[in-house]
């Protein structure tokens, strides 16, 4: 079976993926139970649960007659790391305006 690889960035842009996440990552849960969760249709639902699946952020177990999701939290450590890339970047940008309106001007004068 050939699956596409899908960018993890790409998953997370959609709120409902963000809110599939939120849920399975307290608890494992059946399709059912996560589509249960949201008034669109269940093949809908299944179709995020596909993305989240390629993108390796859920795993998907067959148990029985019954498909388990359940979240894989590493994934998200790219968004995590590309995040505090911006994060260290305001900092900085912050402490220097802090520097800067610490600034007495009346130095400036002697």
């Amino acid at each position: 079976m050939n699956q596409t690889r899908r960018d993890v960035f790409q998953a997370i842009s959609d709120p409902t993926r963000r809110e599939i996440i939120g849920l399975l990552a307290r608890h494992s849960l059946n399709l059912n139970k996560v589509a249960d969760h949201f008034t669109m249709s269940r093949p809908a639902v299944a179709k995020h649960i596909r993305i989240l699946t390629e993108c390796g952020l859920v795993v998907v177990q067959t148990r029985g007659r019954e498909t388990f999701c359940q979240a894989d939290l590493k994934g998200l450590k790219q968004v995590s790391e590309w995040a505090n890339t911006y994060q260290e970047f305001w900092n900085d940008k912050l402490d220097a305006l802090e520097r800067f309106l610490d600034e007495d001007p009346s130095d400036e004068n002697l």
